[in-house]
Formats: C-alpha cells, sequence, structure tokens
C-alpha cells in the first residue's frame, strides 16, 4: 500500500511540476531547471554517504572492532539478500541510527554509541533491520527524485517571485496576479508536502520490513519508544544547524517527534505512536 502511495505521490509531484513549469517557464525554461536541479541532487545522492558520514565523525568498525555489532548486521544482510553493508559507530549517547550510500552495493550503517549501550540486543536488530530495508528499497534514489522535483518547483516560484518584482509593468499585466501570487506561495508548499508524505510512506515501509527481516516487530516498537524518548532530552553532535538536512535519514527524527497535525504535515517521520501500533498489528498478524 505504501508503494503505491510513494508512486501516486511521485506522479502528482511530477503533474504539479509540469503544470506549473510549462505555464511559467515554457518548455525549454522548464528543462533548464529541471536539469540543474538534477545536477544538484545526483551530485548529493552519489556523495551522500561521505558527505554525512564526516559530518557526524562516523567511525568504521570492523568485526574485530565490534564483532557484536559486525555479526548482526551481516547476519541480518544475509537474511534480506543484500551485500555487506559498511558498519560505522557515532560517538553519541543520543541513541539514533540511519542508513546512507546511492545502491545497496555501496551501503552504510551507522549507529550510535547510545543505541549500543541503551537497547537490548533484539531492539539493536530490529533497528538494523529498519535500516538495512532502506538500502534494499534504495530510499536514497527515492528521496533524491523526490528532493530534484521539489527543488525544481521552489526554483520556478522564486524565478515567478522575481519575474513579480523585476518584470516590465507591461509583461505583469499580462498575466493573473492572483495565479501568479497563488503559484508563489502554495507551489512550494504544496512540493513540501508531497515531498515530506514520500518519506513518511518509506519509514512505515522500512518499520514493517525491518520487522520481517529481525522477526522481532516488538522489539522495534519498544527501541523506537526508547529513541523517541531521548530525541526529545537530548541532542546529537552539530546542534539544528546541522540535523535539519539529515533529520529524514535517521530511524527517530533527532530534532524531536510530532506535536501536532499541522506539524506532522511537515514531518519526515510518522508519528512515533503511529508506528508503533502497526508494529503491533504486525506482531498479531505473524503469531
Amino acid at each position: 500500500m505504501n508503494n503505491v502511495k510513494t508512486a501516486v505521490l511521485l506522479a502528482l509531484m511530477t503533474g504539479l511540476l509540469m503544470v506549473i513549469g510549462q505555464l511559467v517557464a515554457g518548455r525549454s525554461g522548464l528543462m533548464t531547471m529541471f536539469l540543474i536541479s538534477m545536477a544538484m541532487n545526483f551530485f548529493s545522492y552519489w556523495n551522500s554517504d561521505k558527505i554525512v558520514l564526516k559530518m557526524y565523525n562516523a567511525q568504521q568498525v570492523s568485526g574485530a572492532d565490534n564483532p557484536e555489532l559486525y555479526n548482526m548486521v551481516a547476519g541480518l544482510a544475509k537474511r534480506g539478500n543484500l551485500p555487506m553493508p559498511k558498519v560505522y559507530i557515532i560517538n553519541s549517547d543520543v541513541p539514533n541510527a540511519f542508513a546512507t550510500g546511492r545502491n545497496p552495493e555501496h551501503a552504510a550503517v551507522a549507529v550510535t554509541t547510545g543505541i549500543m549501550n541503551l537497547l537490548t540486543d533484539d531492539e539493536i536488530e530490529g533497528v538494523l533491520g529498519h535500516e538495512l530495508t532502506h538500502v534494499k528499497h534504495r530510499d536514497t534514489l527515492i528521496s533524491t527524485v523526490a528532493a530534484s522535483l521539489a527543488g525544481v518547483i521552489t526554483m520556478i516560484a522564486n524565478m515567478m517571485q522575481m519575474f513579480a518584482i523585476f518584470g516590465s509593468s507591461d509583461d505583469r499585466e499580462r498575466g493573473n496576479p492572483i495565479a501568479m501570487l497563488a503559484t508563489i506561495i502554495l507551489a512550494p508548499i504544496a512540493a513540501a508536502l508531497i515531498q515530506m508524505a514520500i518519506s513518511r510512506s518509506r519509514e512505515y515501509l522500512a518499520d514493517e520490513g525491518g520487522a520481517e527481516m529481525s522477526g522481532k516487530p516488538l522489539a522495534l516498537a519498544s527501541a523506537l519508544a526508547k529513541i523517541d524518548y531521548y530525541a526529545k532530552h537530548g541532542m546529537l553532535p552539530g546542534g539544528e544547524a546541522q540535523l535539519g538536512p539529515t533529520a529524514h535519514m535517521f530511524i527517530i527524527n533527532p530534532l524531536g517527534s510530532v506535536k501536532d497535525l499541522a506539524s506532522s504535515l511537515f514531518s519526515t517521520h510518522p508519528s512515533t505512536a503511529s508506528r508503533i501500533e502497526k508494529l503491533k498489528e504486525l506482531a498479531s498478524r505473524m503469531r
């Protein structure tokens, strides 16, 4: 169901881009902005693993350095028919984890020292299963496509704003000022809403896949509750300025959980309560 939802949302964003772009920039202008946005996001997609691991000073570990963690990842990767990813540890007491890499052959999984110290082995296995499911589903690629489309829509809106300010009076009179104002304000918001909805749907899928890969949905649910608690009471290295652009990568948003309907619409993650409820439902079906 969430795969269908992702496809529909991507199609909706593509349609929004085509309508606005054709209306404002014409076919050539639309293609130019699309190519610029794709180039920027392709660079990010290709180098995301190196960038984010360096941002958090993640240290790679081997089977000799940390056999328990390494062997746990190896066992889950084998169960999920995945190549063995690189394994990293981030020195932070706040428990969290993420996966990165442009494809399963170039993947990396990173966990904080807080995960290792505060969670049980079953809970850690559930978390790692979640992250490896992101790798299996190529969610880095999906998020890059969504970011590219959202980026082009925002660029078009910015171009319209510049046109409205600096364009000639004759050009402005030929356009519909209400439609232009609505597009400038609403198009980036609509693109962001769709992009966040895609991110949330991928989290649900990763929870389900992680629970199935580890065979421990209730352990994953327990891990989410613990990580959510510490996300509200602690901060990963780097502060909000660094965490903001990478928050969507973590199993729980490190800047805190959803508080109300408005924040939920712009959240990269579903509410932890709803994720736990779905995992409990999955556990009852797996018995």
